[in-house]
């Protein structure tokens, strides 16, 4: 296989990764900076991740305050073949508030609700909740030991892919 038909072929199953999972490992900076890890159900939708979230939730105060985060998205542990190698795509992302007045609001929430179903309706027609899409910057994506790829450019898929090559290697004895 060429190098356009390898770059093709995991383009498509970083797709098809995300479309088998429904929720995300979410990392944001609160307003000192520090690191916060939290989950959200998401969607996909125009090359970017929706998700609605309350806006007492830390996440949401944080995403307001520091739009530049990153979201991991990974294999469950139950079914990974192997737990120190599990399927995963990582990406840096800028969050963007929509307003609940733009086109985007109906776009997203269209996309949640084909995901989530109805209680994405309910939540939606909540004055707390936020939708935010999440614009990727680039990433990474990791399909075992050896087989990890570098994400380049704005798209979930990457607009260019780089095999991450270098071995484990050995811990020498004393």
């Amino acid at each position: 296989m060429n190098n356009k038909g390898l770059e093709k072929e995991i383009r498509d199953e970083i797709l098809h990764h995300l479309s088998q999972r429904r929720s995300l490992i979410l990392s944001s900076l609160d307003r000192d900076g520090l690191p916060y890890a939290s989950y959200a159900p998401f969607a996909i939708g125009d090359d970017c991740l929706f998700i609605l979230i309350s806006e007492i939730a830390v996440h949401a105060i944080n995403l307001q305050l520091h739009p530049q985060a990153s979201v991991l998205i990974i294999e469950d542990e139950d079914t990974a073949a192997e737990l120190f190698a599990r399927l995963r795509v990582f990406y840096r992302v800028r969050a963007e508030l929509v307003d609940p007045d733009a086109p985007d609001w109906q776009q997203g929430i269209a996309c949640l609700q084909e995901r989530h179903g109805e209680r994405i309706n309910g939540l939606s027609q909540l004055a707390d909740f936020k939708l935010f899409r999440l614009h990727p910057e680039g990433g990474r994506y990791v399909k075992g030991f050896g087989k990890a790829y570098q994400i380049e450019g704005g798209s979930l898929s990457g607009e260019r892919l780089s095999h991450l090559r270098g071995a484990h290697i050995k811990r020498e004895r004393k």
